[in-house]
């Protein structure tokens, strides 16, 4: 498909460079058959029902932007996947001053050899030294904002918390899974009391969610494939909960991905422990999943054409459109949406 339908003009003042607070009052549009609705998040107790199943991911963010030097040249690189022990892929800024061999100085006593670069024009960093990575990060990195906020302001010591779901438990993540963002202990508690239960799987997102899709066709379009993981007692409550006819309602981009990628054509979700590089356009056909929490996309990004792919395009064009005239916040640190097809 044409790249360029999935276009719309978003003013800037309608991207949040802060979360709402407390984070379950932000808002929620809610899109499904009967139409739209706007609401906000800790009425979700009231919307779903008893026996749907939230999926969230446990993934947690590490500080995954570091600046150094080459010689005099400045280094900038954003780790987005991990491919062993010490060693990173990351998307770098000035790399033309960076070759194969060269030693880049990030500071706090934190160094890495450019093993080689990529066909998509990353360089695998190779950290020096014993210490785990996960330390040299927490010294000399910095927790990787969007570009859309990073543009507009610097990153200080309250993303730290707010760039961080209460589910976040393995590190590896270089963004956020940021619909599970609006969620806190009194509202898991809400949704508990209520019978609508949860589980968690990780998959680590990549610095490839944030690039912007140059190809003027779908089909030309080269995704990153980012690690997950969903055990086999999860893929048995999923496939439980939708035998008894309940729903299974992904919560954020990232946990419809990797269900996608664990369920076979038969929909059945069995344990899934790799890489996923899964493209959703319109025309694809769900397996896992019942429906979809999540923010509000970039235009012409994968993650608008994943929704458009749920609801359908002009549904969510439109939904899009009545978001932006009603002061609905965009992006990472915006308001929600909850897609019932």
């Amino acid at each position: 498909m044409r790249v360029d339908l999935f276009d719309f003009d978003l003013p800037a003042e309608r991207i949040a460079l802060r979360p709402a607070s407390p984070r379950d009052s932000a808002r929620m549009l809610v899109v499904d058959q009967d139409g739209m609705a706007d609401r906000i998040i800790r009425d979700l107790p009231d919307i779903l029902r008893p026996d749907d199943l939230l999926v969230f991911n446990d993934t947690r963010v590490i500080p995954a932007q570091l600046e150094g030097r080459r010689g005099e040249a400045r280094i900038g690189a954003t780790l987005h996947k991990r491919e062993g022990p010490r060693a990173w892929r990351a998307f770098v800024r000035n790399a033309k001053r960076v070759r194969d061999g060269d030693r880049i100085e990030f500071g706090a006593g934190v160094t890495a050899l450019a093993a080689s670069r990529g066909d998509d024009g990353s360089i695998l960093l190779e950290f020096d030294g014993d210490e785990p990575v996960e330390l040299l990060l927490e010294r000399a990195g910095r927790m990787p904002l969007p570009p859309y906020i990073a543009g507009k302001r610097a990153a200080d010591e309250r993303d730290a918390d707010d760039y961080q779901t209460m589910f976040a438990a393995e590190p590896g993540a270089v963004a956020a899974p940021t619909a599970a963002l609006h969620f806190t202990p009194d509202l898991m508690a809400a949704l508990d009391a209520r019978g609508i239960g949860h589980v968690t799987l990780t998959l680590h997102v990549g610095a490839g969610t944030f690039l912007p899709v140059k190809a003027e066709d779908t089909d030309d379009h080269r995704m990153h494939a980012e690690y997950g993981r969903i055990d086999a007692a999860t893929a048995d409550r999923l496939n439980a909960v939708r035998r008894a006819g309940g729903r299974v309602i992904a919560v954020g981009t990232t946990s419809l991905r990797l269900i996608e990628s664990a369920a076979g054509e038969d929909g059945i979700i069995r344990p899934f422990d790799g890489d996923t590089a899964i493209f959703i356009t319109p025309g694809y056909r769900f397996r896992g999943i019942d429906g979809l929490m999540t923010n509000f996309h970039l235009p012409k990004s994968t993650l608008f054409m994943l929704v458009s792919a749920l609801m359908g395009r002009e549904r969510m064009q439109a939904a899009y459109a009545h978001a932006i005239a009603d002061g609905y916040r965009f992006y990472s640190y915006g308001d929600g949406s909850l897609l019932l097809p």
